[in-house]
């Protein structure tokens, strides 16, 4: 193990030498749990997704967040379940398809604790060392007697071998906030045998699991701790406990690798901290990660959002941490180091923390990126469309210059293809342009940038502030037409619906400024960001501001992480919530309004009277060009839809006289969302011959 830099000009690109391995460069992929596994098992979309990361660079990739080990730590959130040989063929060709393209591989094996559910697989109660419920996964553990921590201890070993077995480089125990970490912390752990009450003590089970692994295991296999710095709680695991922990696992001599962590993602801001969405600031936990650095020999880690290179670079430059986890930077693009090796960095696509990779997982559902449609579906679509050029050129007229469009226009450009962008506005961006107001949803800009620097840096005909008719595009020859002009927003469904005014002209800034005053009432029929970043706006000038939504909670749609940020915010600005509550009629009273509300449940009804009131709602679609040039297209808009969901473009000949091909795109279609948009592009402009 060696802390030594090479005379690399950039101290990413250095490498570092990590027990028996040499790492090729300063970057890391940090384990995860994008829920793409299948029965617990690493099949090929699992595989693929980290050999892409392989490719395009990274040190090493670290596959397996939240690796379960035993039955009581059932994989409830998609992850990997290492405690029996099942999974075994699948490690095998996993490691061997990842360092085939020169990455290191480890694998992570926790049990989750008290942090998972009693109520799913095999319904068995949940342990921790003490019963004391977690508020995020709200299950209530069993105190753990001394056989379940012999249990537990054993099935650990097994897994650790299980990996070895598997052409793991190193494997990686969670202290953090998992069992293990349950244990460290003197919050969690109120235990009054030997596994409780000093630091010695608590850190007991640890050590214990550490030495049974590695007379198992050998010395071949390295071995990481993903570390509590500090859980920054009144009570916890404090800095200076934190440093102490570093040191004795040092003094162990079975740890090879430090992975710092601070905070406690005990509940939904606490989850936040750890990942940090957009609204909070990142990579705040470095300096506790150098202060860990400094106090022991060991090679430090820190993954805590470090989206950008200049962080990056600083934090190895000044000797804070030996290695960068950049987890969802490269969900976002998987070929940052590629793209630094080959000096284009302008080109690599920007993580800005909107939370569809981790939040979806809490929810239940696969991890996306939300401006990456590639990510997790390298099966069927590829990161690096220019490497994939057409053999069969086509003239492509796009209508719109949104996301949906500039992405259909970026891709079919570096395939090869001769690209149109009609923009009707003075410039690109579409509904993003709004998406980046106030504070908390900034970043949005740097999504629309990106897009908006890959179009103009490519050989795209643009045609901006032109209003697209259907001759205008039917003068041009094109063989195929992209109709992603968005959508309107819709209209409220009650009596006295004109006397409001809809969001888009609050955050475009064409709401006359005397309805940003006062008292207003906000619906918000969402649920999602566009909700938060009205009301945000909002919130700035109104004198009180009440949050009108349909639902049981306000932004239902957000994942835990981006919810609790997005509501701090707009507590702090004191704006009033009210759920379960639909607007019914709107009537004008002097300078006011008299807004009628019923409450969705109940029924009952009331009136809050308010200078404004502001709708954000569902958009309706704009799509009267697509339906002007319907009557021309060859395919007659049709797509076929299971040769769509491969993408494989098939488009129906129904028309043998048609002038071209015709298709819609993103909210063009039906009002969904950036991803929806984006894959849809991509389907579509990927799946042409």
């Amino acid at each position: 193990m060696s802390k030594a830099t090479t005379s690399s000009k950039d101290p990413l690109l250095q490498p570092l030498k990590l027990r028996h391995i040499q790492l090729r460069n300063r970057v890391v992929s940090t384990a995860h749990a994008p829920a793409f596994a299948e029965d617990g098992l690493p099949k090929e979309r699992y595989r693929l997704y980290h050999e892409t990361k392989a490719k395009g660079g990274v040190a090493l990739t670290m596959i397996g967040g939240s690796t379960n080990i035993a039955p009581d730590s059932p994989s409830v959130f998609g992850q990997l379940y290492a405690g029996n040989d099942r999974i075994l063929p699948w490690f095998e060709a996993l490691t061997e398809g990842v360092k085939s393209h020169g990455a290191a591989v480890m694998c992570q094996i926790t049990h989750m604790g008290r942090r998972t559910s009693w109520d799913d697989a095999d319904w068995l109660p949940v342990i921790g060392p003490s019963s004391i419920r977690e508020r995020a996964h709200r299950a209530t553990p069993k105190v753990m007697d001394q056989h379940d921590i012999r249990r537990t201890s054993a099935a650990f070993v097994q897994a650790a071998k299980r990996c070895q077995q598997g052409g793991f480089d190193g494997i990686e125990l969670l202290l953090h906030s998992h069992l293990l970490g349950q244990f460290l912390s003197p919050l969690i752990n109120q235990r009054n045998d030997e596994y409780g009450g000093t630091l010695e003590n608590r850190l007991r089970f640890t050590l214990e699991v550490l030495d049974a692994i590695r007379q198992a295991v050998g010395d071949d296999l390295i071995i990481s701790t993903r570390l509590t710095a500090d859980e920054q709680l009144d009570g916890g695991l404090s800095l200076q406990q934190g440093t102490e922990t570093a040191q004795r696992l040092q003094d162990s001599g079975q740890v090879d690798l430090l992975n710092v962590m601070v905070g406690a993602p005990y509940d939904d801001l606490g989850l936040a901290g750890w990942v940090p969405p957009m609204g909070l600031t990142s990579a705040t936990g470095l300096e506790a990660a150098q202060q860990l650095r400094n106090a022991t020999d060991l090679p430090v880690l820190h993954a805590g959002g470090i989206n950008d290179l200049a962080t990056a670079r600083h934090a190895i430059k000044h000797n804070m941490v030996d290695l960068v986890g950049m987890t969802r930077a490269h969900i976002a693009d998987p070929y940052i180091v590629q793209k630094i090796s080959d000096q284009q960095e302008q080109r690599i696509r920007p993580c800005v923390g909107m939370g569809m990779c981790f939040d979806r997982v809490n929810q239940g559902k696969h991890a996306i990126c939300g401006h990456n449609a590639v990510t997790g579906r390298e099966t069927q679509l590829y990161h690096r469309p220019a490497l994939h050029q057409t053999d069969a050129a086509q003239t492509i007229v796009i209508i719109g210059g949104g996301p949906a469009g500039m992405e259909a226009a970026r891709l079919a450009a570096e395939r090869g293809h001769t690209v149109h962008l009609f923009e009707a506005t003075d410039q690109l961006g579409g509904q993003l342009r709004m998406a980046c107001k106030g504070q908390t949803r900034r970043q949005m800009a740097s999504v629309m940038q990106w897009l908006i620097d890959e179009v103009n840096a490519l050989p795209i005909r643009q045609h901006i502030g032109v209003y697209a008719e259907k001759n205008d595009v039917i003068e041009l020859a094109p063989d195929l037409v992209l109709v992603a002009t968005g959508g309107w927003p819709a209209p409220l469904n009650c009596e006295g619906a004109q006397h409001a005014i809809n969001a888009w002209d609050v955050l475009s800034g064409n709401a006359p400024p005397q309805t940003l005053a006062g008292r207003i009432l906000l619906w918000d029929e969402n649920g999602n960001h566009a909700g938060a970043v009205t009301a945000e706006v909002l919130a700035q000038s109104a004198e009180k501001l009440l949050f009108i939504t349909p639902d049981t909670e306000p932004l239902t749609e957000l994942g835990p992480t981006t919810q609790s940020v997005a509501l701090r915010a707009l507590y702090q600005q004191t704006v009033i919530f009210k759920p379960n509550l639909e607007i019914t009629q709107i009537i004008p009273s002097r300078d006011q309004y008299e807004a009628r509300l019923r409450n969705t449940l109940s029924g009952d009804t009331h009136i809050e009277t308010v200078s404004t009131v502001v709708v954000q709602n569902a958009s309706e679609a704009m799509n009267d060009l697509y339906h002007e040039l319907l009557p021309q297209s060859g395919n007659e808009g049709d797509i076929k839809q299971s040769a769509l969901i491969q993408a494989s473009t098939v488009l129906p000949n129904h028309k043998p006289t048609g002038q071209f091909n015709l298709l819609y795109i993103g909210d063009a279609v039906a009002s969904r969302n950036l991803h929806a948009a984006l894959l849809e592009a991509n389907r579509i402009v990927q799946g042409l011959p």
